[in-house]
């Protein structure tokens, strides 16, 4: 197919709310023998493109076109023989027309260029909107609850915002793993949701005292671990909720950034604490094609069910409308939003 030479994107000129967002037209990708073109055809929306856009996270040059998670079809393949003969490279099986998804900054654009460790390929039964709506938050899911701490048979598990699209991942692959899941959230609508997905206990933090039901379910002595996406607002509260020798995993930051604390505090109950990145537990080939086929073999075989709260235009207005959404503490979103570009072939 011919290339444009140049393509839209959602993109900022500055840091700031929801205003900086805009469609706008930048230059097609820049040629790198090291990378596959993707055409994209959906753009998961998470909590890190807020991250970026009001400068929480750094930003390099503007503009910058923002989004971590898409998904589409191959339209070149990488040109290096160093690539094209290595053999991680030949285990994904790339072909041009291949469904992948991909994990990688700049990836909210018509077509992108990214690094092809970065890329995934689709089993067939995984469409592309599921790819979408699954690849960062599941990674996400599947290393915290393998790395971060190892959940298994008879852990009493806590995860904040349970009926997100991140918290519902969670409370799935826990349950499967034998644990007892709690979660927050803010509605009973909410919570039926939870409970559907493999959460035993559901805390409505608008009413509920969460650190007492936490104990009154634990008996007093708190959760093995706590995963913990809200930050500021939550953050304190773990260490009075998690049990002796627990873990405490501070996975996003919703709330704002947690106040930093000294580490005696951790001497307490002997606790550890981790502030990871999905990005270096998939920081090889090998670990990436690790998990991203635990993933799809999760999702294919049904472990995982993939929820999509609403599909929205690759506008202006649509980007602005879901980075509202999806920041809006008690708002109405349960599960995954996505943007809709073209190319939905499948």
């Amino acid at each position: 197919m011919s290339l444009p030479e140049t393509i839209e994107a959602i993109a900022i000129e500055r840091t700031g709310d929801v205003e900086v967002l805009e469609k706008r037209k930048v230059p097609f990708p820049t040629h790198n023998p090291n990378n596959i073109v993707i055409q994209v055809a959906y753009g998961g929306v998470n909590f890190i493109d807020t991250y970026y856009r009001k400068g929480l996270y750094p930003i390099k040059s503007f503009p910058q076109v923002l989004g971590m998670e898409a998904s589409g079809t191959v339209v070149s393949l990488p040109t290096d023989p160093a690539v094209l003969n290595d053999e991680e490279f030949k285990k994904r099986g790339f072909k041009v027309g291949s469904k992948v998804a991909v994990n990688f900054l700049g990836v909210h654009a018509e077509f992108v260029s990214v690094p092809w460790a970065k890329v995934l390929p689709l089993p067939e039964n995984v469409s592309l909107l599921t790819a979408a709506a699954a690849t960062l938050q599941g990674l996400t899911a599947v290393t915290f609850l393998e790395e971060a701490y190892k959940v298994k048979a008879g852990d009493t598990v806590l995860i904040y915002t349970v009926a997100g699209g991140l918290g519902l991942l969670m409370a799935q692959l826990a349950k499967h793993a034998g644990a007892t899941v709690i979660g927050t959230t803010s509605t009973e609508e909410k919570a039926a949701v939870a409970r559907a997905h493999g959460a035993d206990h559901v805390i409505l933090y608008p009413k509920e005292d969460v650190v007492a039901r936490v104990l009154e379910l634990t008996n007093g002595e708190g959760v093995h671990v706590v995963y913990d996406g809200v930050g500021k607002d939550t953050f304190l509260d773990n260490f009075k909720l998690t049990r002796r020798k627990g873990t405490i995993v501070s996975v996003g930051n919703a709330s704002g950034a947690a106040e930093p604390i000294a580490p005696l505090k951790l001497v307490e109950k002997n606790l550890a604490l981790l502030r990871p990145t999905m990005a270096n537990y998939i920081y090889t080939p090998e670990e990436a094609r690790y998990y991203g086929e635990k993933l799809f073999a999760y999702i294919s075989s049904g472990t995982l069910k993939i929820n999509i709260h609403k599909q929205y235009p690759f506008t202006t207005e649509g980007a602005r409308a879901a980075h509202t959404d999806l920041a809006t503490r008690g708002g109405s979103t349960i599960g995954k939003l996505v943007y809709v570009f073209g190319n939905q072939s499948s």
